[in-house]
């Protein structure tokens, strides 16, 4: 069963096992700046624009609709917190309003605003999924055992989820997230069958 959120996926692949070296790359440097990843931002939302006088926003969406936003009633709003009212589909996203945006002028001075949460406060995951974020970043290595570089993005076009590896020398190829071709992956790394290296 799949989280509610867009940022979730599963595969009939697993954790990587602990113990062999090439089944525990070494993470990107750059998630480890990020802190402690329970905390890390999860962007869900951006705020578009106002929508009609009465302080209701556009919200431009970064997940499966308006329906994944209920499970959250605040957001981190940049150096603010928004309080969620009401949300509601929308042609191309979604109609939001929050307690703290009382009128249209108040609801423009947030166009671009991104919407965030806590990593922590995402759904817990079933065995088998992951949520897009956690992946993102995560140091690839390939079944025999070389590094192939990280997970740029995740993407889905409808046949299911596909990860964008950037190799060192910054070139970028695609692989899909399923069991034959990402047989193993967990919080330190992604383990990628050689057969689909480029």
């Amino acid at each position: 069963m799949k989280s509610p959120l867009p940022l979730a996926g599963g595969v009939g692949g697993g954790p990587v096992s602990e113990g062999k070296p090439s089944d525990t790359p070494s993470p990107n440097p750059s998630r480890k700046r990020e802190g402690n990843r329970s905390d890390r931002p999860v962007t869900l939302a951006a705020i578009a624009g106002a929508h009609g006088v009465r302080g209701e926003v556009r919200l431009k969406l970064f997940g499966e609709g308006a329906e994944a936003l209920r499970a959250f009633s605040t957001f981190d709003a940049g150096a603010r917190k928004l309080t969620l009212k009401s949300v509601r589909p929308a042609n191309q996203g979604a109609v939001a309003s929050f307690a703290e945006i009382a009128d249209r002028s108040a609801a423009e001075a947030l166009r671009g605003t991104i919407l965030t949460v806590p990593r922590s406060a995402l759904p817990p995951l079933g065995e088998g999924e992951y949520y897009h974020h956690d992946l993102i970043g995560l140091s690839c290595v390939s079944t025999d055992g070389s590094a192939i570089g990280y997970v740029a993005a995740v993407e889905n076009f409808g046949a299911g989820d596909i990860l964008e590896i950037e190799k060192p020398d910054g070139k970028r190829f695609m692989v899909p997230m399923n069991e034959r071709a990402v047989p193993a992956w967990n919080d330190d790394g992604v383990t990628v069958d050689a057969a689909f290296v480029e």
